[in-house]
């Protein structure tokens, strides 16, 4: 596991956001265990300073819970003050897309619940992962607002038109299995095996070509008008790479013995 192979991690700790900095990845808990990891104003601006970092020094990012609880929501509290002027500002929007965008790969591991806006969290992930506990789905409609950090858009391309509608009008929450075969985690582990495979994960996209891994991203994120162009023309720049060069005769030379 990557934890074992990597230099001593170095803890932070911002407001409700545990970050911890290996070598190759940075894996950030939620952690605001007295309000089941609500989603709060705090939490928010913890995430745009560690997506700055991120953005400066590209890294894989793991993104949990603490105890349990991956995120149970916005904070209601904060969120039933909120007016019109809030919500054209986009405060979970933005943050969520901001880590969407990051240029190497996010992964959220699910333990508990994930609602509302922590679900609309997960779902900005490349990957996720989950335990048999899990619970994830968009009640929003049922407290009089909508979605809209994300679900109406991200949910159909994961799962598809009908059971995003499904699950964004009827307010309908999955429970672990229902969400591994609607494909919208792709595997399941006991909660002390989350995190190891959350690193496994992460080993498997690490041991690739960095720019490619990150190549691969920005094409996977591009909207359907931009392809095949967008493919064409990373592509061309990876065709001129050394570490493309390398690797291709590391592979011919395995292949010779």
């Amino acid at each position: 596991m990557a934890i074992e192979r990597t230099t001593m991690p170095e803890p932070a700790t911002r407001a409700c956001l545990r970050v911890e900095r290996l070598a190759d990845r940075v894996v950030a808990t939620l952690d605001r265990p007295e309000a089941r990891n609500a989603i709060d104003q705090a939490m928010i601006d913890a995430l745009h300073a560690l997506c700055a970092e991120l953005e400066a020094s590209p890294a894989v990012l793991i993104l949990t819970g603490a105890d349990g609880v991956f995120a149970s929501g916005a904070d209601i509290a904060q969120l039933r003050d909120r007016r019109a002027e809030n919500a054209r500002r986009g405060i979970n929007a933005h943050a969520f897309r901001r880590i969407r965008a990051l240029p190497m790969p996010v992964i959220a591991a699910i333990d508990g619940w994930a609602l509302g806006g922590g679900a609309e969290l997960a779902y900005a992930a490349d990957l996720r992962i989950g335990t048999p506990r899990m619970r994830i789905g968009n009640p929003e409609t049922g407290l009089g607002i909508i979605a809209a950090a994300g679900a109406t858009w991200l949910l159909p391309r994961l799962v598809g038109d009908a059971r995003a509608s499904e699950l964004l009008l009827t307010g309908r929450v999955l429970d672990a299995e229902a969400a591994l075969a609607w494909g919208l985690v792709s595997s399941l582990h006991e909660p002390d095996d989350l995190l190891p495979a959350a690193h496994a994960l992460a080993d498997r996209i690490t041991a690739n070509d960095r720019l490619a891994t990150m190549h691969t991203k920005r094409a996977l994120l591009a909207p359907e008008e931009a392809h095949p162009d967008i493919e064409l023309e990373l592509q061309a720049e990876l065709f001129e790479s050394p570490e493309k060069f390398r690797r291709m005769t590391d592979f011919l030379e395995r292949k010779k013995r």
